[in-house]
C-alpha cells in the first residue's frame, strides 16, 4: 500500500513538473523590466529575454549596496510598480534562493534577508487573491545562492555549489510566462524545502556533512 501511494505521489509530481504549456512567442513584444542585470542570472536573463523579442528595461546596482539594500529595493519597487501591473494583468517574477527556504549554516545574514523576501511576496500574493487582484507572483527558488557575493561568503566553509546558469535562468522565464506560483531549479529544491518540516532541528553530525569544519 505505502509503495503504491509513493508511486502515484511521485508520478504526480513529474507530471506537475513535466507539463510544459510555455509559448516563447508570448514575450515576443512583452514589457520586461529586469533588476540586477549586470551579472549572475539577472545577465542571463537579459539575455534570454532579448532573444525571446522583449523590451527591456536594464537597472543594475554596485554589488556592495545591492547586499545592503535588496530587500527594501525590493518592496520600493513593487510599491510603484502595481498600480500599472494592476492595470495591465501584469506579472512579478522574484528570483530568491533555496536559503530562503531552507536555513544554512555560516549564511545567516543572507538567508534572513530571503526569507524575508519569501514572506513578504507571499501575504502579497494572498492580499492580491482576496482584493480580486490579477497580479501573478511567480517565486524562483534557484540554486544555493543567486549573486557571486553570497557564495564568496561561505568560500571554503560549505561543500554545496550554486546551480545558476543559462538554463536557471530560462526556467525564470518559463514560469513568469506561465504565471506559476512557483519555480524551482533544479526542481529537486522542490522536495528540500520540505525538510524544515520533516526534520526541524536536524542533528549537529547530520549539519556537518555539508561543511568543510570538524567539530570543537
Amino acid at each position: 500500500m505505502k509503495v503504491l501511494l509513493l508511486t502515484g505521489l511521485g508520478a504526480l509530481f513529474f507530471a506537475y513538473y513535466w507539463a510544459d504549456n510555455f509559448d516563447p512567442a508570448s514575450l515576443q513584444g512583452a514589457r520586461v523590466l529586469l533588476t540586477g542585470a549586470s551579472a549572475g542570472v539577472g545577465e542571463e536573463l537579459a539575455y534570454h529575454y532579448a532573444r525571446l523579442g522583449s523590451h527591456l528595461v536594464l537597472t543594475a546596482h554596485a554589488e556592495a549596496l545591492l547586499q545592503k539594500v535588496n530587500f527594501l529595493s525590493y518592496v520600493q519597487l513593487t510599491s510603484l510598480a502595481l498600480p500599472s501591473l494592476t492595470e495591465s494583468k501584469g506579472s512579478l517574477v522574484v528570483v530568491s534562493s533555496l536559503l530562503g527556504r531552507v536555513p544554512r549554516s555560516f549564511s545567516s545574514p543572507y538567508s534572513a534577508a530571503k526569507f524575508a523576501l519569501d514572506s513578504f511576496f507571499g501575504s502579497l500574493r494572498r492580499e492580491l487573491d482576496v482584493q480580486d487582484v490579477n497580479v501573478a507572483i511567480t517565486m524562483c527558488v534557484l540554486g544555493l545562492w543567486d549573486r557571486a557575493s553570497a557564495a564568496e561568503g561561505v568560500r571554503g566553509v560549505t561543500r554545496a555549489k550554486a546551480a545558476l546558469g543559462p538554463k536557471a535562468a530560462l526556467a525564470v522565464i518559463r514560469g513568469g510566462a506561465t504565471r506559476a506560483p512557483s519555480v524551482f531549479y533544479p526542481w529537486r529544491f522542490h522536495l528540500l524545502c520540505l525538510l524544515p518540516a520533516w526534520l526541524p532541528r536536524p542533528r549537529a553530525w547530520f549539519i556537518r556533512q555539508e561543511l568543510n569544519v570538524t567539530a570543537a
